[in-house]
């Protein structure tokens, strides 16, 4: 091994004789790193690392539902991005989808909550109220409602997951898990099923070219939705065996009732964006 040359931290301002400081992990300062290559090969090496843990761990999230949460919650971080970032880039990359496909899961048109959703004779009610109050117009509103239904449901994504993960305490009172695994396992869920929304959004919008009218075909969201289900129903089951050690008869149980959850919380996220939606605008 070559010795360390001595060097002075500039944080600590101590004498080091290691690679890096034992108190604050500074490093010395290279004659290269001023300069415009090593500039580069910093932003490369910073790239292609953010993209090996993404893909580390969304492999990890996809082919071992469960087993990302479990190494997050034994202290295996560093191998694996952390979950609120992982859900944050699948979110992103939900709504670009959402975006190009012209497609709608959450950030549905006033159009659609007036037309085709199963609460729309209340949104009639309260949009016509509203109007009223407001002294506007439909045709005035709906523009303003189209534009800030998406960018509430971009930012308000999140609290689908907080009902979730409180959920599961109740759901495995007996494992007594910290309250950060559950909150962890709930954003793992939710980056799972952000992914599965992209693929819905690529079929539904491949559905339009075949002949079909994407999500406002009811045969295309009935067959999309039934899949998604199934698809977190697999999640779940499969997820909750390394997590709360669940098995046998209870945890093909409490797999498809976990799964009914999520759905209602889609939904109740859905019609609570709509709500947010009108008396903000």
């Amino acid at each position: 091994m070559t010795a360390t040359p001595r060097w002075t931290c500039p944080l600590c301002n101590g004498l080091v004789d290691t690679p890096y400081c034992a108190d604050c992990g500074e490093q010395p300062l290279a004659a290269r790193d001023l300069t415009l290559r090593g500039l580069a090969e910093k932003i490369l090496h910073a790239l292609t690392d953010i993209d090996a843990h993404t893909m580390r761990s969304a492999w990890k999230l996809l082919r071992h539902p469960g087993e990302l949460t479990l190494a997050w919650s034994r202290g295996v971080r560093r191998a694996y991005v952390a979950p609120f970032q992982l859900f944050l880039l699948a979110n992103v990359l939900f709504f670009a989808l959402q975006w190009l496909t012209g497609e709608d899961v959450f950030s549905s048109s006033l159009d659609s909550h007036l037309h085709h959703q199963d609460w729309s004779g209340l949104a009639h009610s309260l949009v016509t109220q509203h109007l009223e109050t407001t002294h506007t117009t439909l045709d005035q509103f709906t523009p303003v409602f189209n534009h800030a239904v998406v960018l509430n449901a971009k930012s308000l994504i999140m609290l689908m997951a907080v009902p979730f993960a409180l959920l599961l305490p109740v759901s495995f009172r007996r494992q007594r898990r910290p309250f950060m695994t559950h909150a962890v396992f709930s954003l793992h869920l939710y980056t799972f099923l952000l992914l599965m929304f992209c693929v819905a959004l690529l079929v539904a919008r491949a559905s339009v070219l075949f002949g079909f009218g994407g999500f406002y075909d009811p045969r295309v969201d009935d067959v999309l939705s039934i899949a998604n289900v199934a698809a977190c129903t697999l999640y779940i089951y499969v997820a909750i065996g390394p997590v709360y050690g669940a098995q046998g008869p209870l945890r093909l149980l409490k797999a498809p009732l976990l799964a009914l959850a999520v759905a209602i919380i889609a939904i109740g996220y859905r019609f609570l964006l709509f709500l947010i939606t009108l008396y903000t605008n």
